[in-house]
């Protein structure tokens, strides 16, 4: 009966710390001052830590058109993270560090290392509206991005963040938000090895990334500019406007910070920009990008020198959606894709269509998430056309 007792107990302090979190979760920088989760505060007050775990548990399935494929299952934990932020002598320097525990949030398949550190960084604020960072933490790129995996309204990411994306890695950066006049802006800036999260050493060869965001009509309720549907109900018009570089200077995976490893360096030069607006329960965003490489075409660092690429393109996401009542939510969204001629006969051009339905039962930290997508390749809309392909899934999100 004791052990129950303790277990009851502990349980019920989880559920009510998870009554107190309201503001949006940041991958970008620590949360110590605006998101409470179990937490501890030493006796001289010169140390305060706050612990989080979160998971994402789904299932799904997805068949292409074909007649010799008879489908795929995907039933697995996505997620599993746990994270700790808070600061050490003075809440002046802060700490970040997420650790992941699931295969598929590695980088296992492409690095074969078990990359279970995703965050360990140190800030430094010099005020409410600039601080500096230093070690491996996410990239200021594109806003889907850069926000949390925990703030999605839909199970996964758009596909234009999957090509594209610059993502964590390990360096420097710079983050300040001002006024112009009335209207908030917020400016970032990184040099970063370019490399992400697996490489022990890097060469000469560093990432320079840069981001700007514009608020015409104020701040967002509790940052909701970077969380995905209006679940605050905002009263009066949001909108945010970013747009960014990145210039990854002899890298030598497909990606930059992502994907295998390859024989000859790349140079990729990322473009990205994004817009989302809220009001009343209605939200919309955009998220443009496109990347050039002078040569595309590479071969993996191994001996059988396969052939591989980095993708090169152009690529727009659009998804906009409408919180009913009793903490309902519906969703579209449509993903356009296409590669440029040098890889035109490697890569097809993609659209995707989705539709979402969430159940919020606690904002972002306990939800349902039932989705179904219909990707068409090659722009032919037709079930004669064997490449396109439809799916559905199915993911509980709980997290503190």
């Amino acid at each position: 009966m004791r052990v129950l007792k303790k277990v009851l107990i502990v349980l019920f302090s989880i559920l009510s710390v998870c009554n107190f979190a309201k503001a949006q979760e940041r991958d970008d920088r620590a949360t110590i001052l605006n998101f409470k989760g179990i937490q501890y505060t030493s006796k001289d007050s010169l140390f305060y830590t706050n612990f989080r775990f979160r998971m994402q548990n789904r299932v799904g399935f997805s068949n292409t058109l074909d007649e010799a494929d008879n489908g795929k299952f995907d039933a697995r934990i996505r997620r599993l993270r746990m994270r700790m932020d808070g600061y050490i002598y003075t809440p002046k320097i802060s700490y970040s560090v997420q650790l992941a525990f699931t295969r598929g949030d590695q980088d296992f398949d492409d690095t074969g290392i078990p990359n279970i550190v995703r965050d360990a960084v140190l800030f430094y604020n010099f005020s409410d509206d600039f601080y500096i960072s230093f070690g491996q933490n996410k990239l200021p790129g594109n806003r889907q991005r850069v926000n949390s995996s925990g703030q999605l309204q839909f199970a996964d990411r758009s596909l234009v963040n999957t090509n594209f994306t610059v993502d964590r890695d390990f360096g420097l950066s710079l983050n300040l938000s001002k006024k112009i006049g009335n209207m908030p802006f917020n400016a970032k800036a990184a040099i970063s090895t370019g490399e992400g999260r697996p490489v022990n050493s890097t060469d000469k060869g560093l990432a320079y990334t840069g981001r700007i965001e514009f608020l015409p009509f104020g701040k967002f309720t509790n940052d909701g500019d970077y969380s995905e549907g209006d679940i605050e109900r905002e009263e009066t018009p949001k909108l945010s406007i970013g747009t960014g570089y990145s210039y990854n200077d002899n890298t030598v995976r497909e990606g930059g910070q992502t994907g295998r490893f390859v024989k000859n360096p790349f140079t990729l030069k990322t473009m990205f920009a994004d817009a989302i607006f809220k009001y009343q329960g209605f939200a919309y965003q955009t998220e443009y990008m496109q990347r050039d490489v002078d040569n595309p075409l590479n071969v993996i660092d191994d001996d059988k020198a396969e052939e591989t690429y980095a993708y090169k393109g152009w690529g727009l996401n659009q998804q906009s959606s409408y919180l009913l009542n009793h903490g309902y939510e519906i969703a579209g969204r449509y993903t356009f894709v296409r590669p440029h001629s040098d890889i035109a006969n490697l890569e097809d051009q993609i659209e995707v269509l989705e539709v979402g339905l969430t159940k919020y039962m606690k904002a972002h930290r306990l939800k349902f998430q039932l989705n179904a997508s219909y990707t068409v390749k090659d722009g032919i809309y037709s079930n004669t056309n064997n490449k396109s392909a439809w799916g559905a899934m199915f993911q509980v999100e709980l997290g503190i």
